[in-house]
């Protein structure tokens, strides 16, 4: 079989469902919509295939995320696995950020990297497995076709078959009985660290600092530092302390900064 048909053979199964005795990983973030993402998988996957879920812990995360996790396992029926940067034995984006005297910028994420993708790529050597599952919602349906071009093709688009938003994973969450990690009532729009480096937007950063100023300053001291201006204001790109409290940008609902094992292949906000 040559593997371009091997390819077409996999989508055909995947478009009808028809997959067993396979090893399908699911990249669960601490987010809404890949705890859904994982329940689906193993509603309809999990009887003639094996369904791992991973998480790569971050320490700078808001800690009820952690509350989340435990949660979601209890709803899934199964233990939700750690996925780790050996090199990395903190586990801590501002230690990576130190390391790398570099936080954020054209490159990228130093965190994302180290983080998630190494983490990532560690995991998928030891356990091999043949499918990946990521919190890609329907509205992202150009998102997971370029990430299927670019550095996978074998993600099963669960949440995109199944039609469901991101609103309808906060829904389905809901009505489980298990309470959304708590930085979403704090008017994020993800599951990420608070205090991003990948967003730029003004008024993420001021609410960041309205809302944590403690993570706010320590982000302002280590960017200015290492010399990393995180904020883009009136066409360029600034120091955090140098950004007016009154600067706004995009609204915060509409950022797609969402920090998952392949999250360079979100935009900046």
């Amino acid at each position: 079989m040559t593997q371009a048909k091997g390819i077409e053979e996999r989508r055909i199964d995947e478009h009808s469902g028809r997959i067993e005795g396979k090893k399908i990983a699911v990249w669960f973030s601490c987010g809404a919509a890949s705890a859904v993402a994982a329940y689906e998988t193993i509603r309809r996957y999990g009887g003639a295939n094996e369904v791992r879920v991973i998480n790569n812990p971050v320490r700078e995360e808001d800690s009820d995320n952690q509350r989340f996790l435990r949660d979601v396992s209890a709803w899934l029926g199964c233990e939700i696995e750690r996925a780790i940067n050996d090199v990395i034995a903190t586990d801590s984006a501002v230690d990576v950020w130190e390391r790398r005297s570099y936080m954020a910028g054209i490159k990228g994420a130093p965190c994302t990297y180290e983080l998630k993708k190494k983490a990532r790529i560690q995991w998928e050597r030891e356990h091999l497995p043949d499918f990946h599952v990521l919190g890609f919602t329907s509205e992202e349906r150009q998102r997971h076709a370029r990430f299927t071009l670019t550095e996978r093709d074998n993600v099963l688009p669960v949440l995109i078959d199944a039609g469901y938003s991101k609103a309808d994973c906060f829904r389905i969450i809901t009505e489980a009985g298990i309470l959304l990690p708590a930085v979403y009532s704090r008017g994020y729009p993800n599951a990420n660290c608070i205090g991003c480096v990948k967003a730029t937007s003004p008024s993420y950063w001021n609410h960041v600092r309205k809302d944590s100023p403690h993570v706010f300053a320590e982000r302002a001291e280590q960017s200015r530092r290492i010399g990393a201006r995180l904020v883009r204001h009136k066409g360029k790109r600034i120091f955090l302390d140098e950004l007016p409290r009154e600067a706004k940008g995009r609204p915060m609902k509409t950022m797609s900064v969402e920090c998952g094992i392949f999250c360079e292949e979100k935009e900046e906000a």
